[in-house]
């Protein structure tokens, strides 16, 4: 499967449960993650890959970046994922 279509999938997911989902098509920084998801007061990026892919050194480091200013920032590799780490880190569905 396509990390595009993994993208659609988390995001209609998302959608579904009452998130404000975007894609991050060109940002000012390099290695940010593809996915933006907000509700209420919580927001989260989600890098997403397909089975077997892996983070650039510069997603690495910007990922880590941001980790650092206290965001929740993740690597997803189908919905399930999403769900599971949601739950890990306390962010409610």
């Amino acid at each position: 499967m396509t990390e595009q279509k993994i993208q659609k999938q988390i995001s209609d997911a998302l959608t579904a449960k009452g998130w404000f989902v975007t894609k991050l098509i060109k940002t000012t920084t390099n290695g940010v993650p593809d996915v933006l998801a907000c509700k209420n007061d919580q927001c989260m990026f989600i890098e997403v890959k397909k089975p077997g892919g892996k983070l650039s050194k510069l997603q690495e480091f910007t990922h880590r970046q941001m980790r650092g200013k206290g965001l929740t920032v993740f690597v997803a590799y189908g919905v399930d994922d999403v769900e599971v780490i949601m739950k890990l880190k306390g962010i409610k569905l």
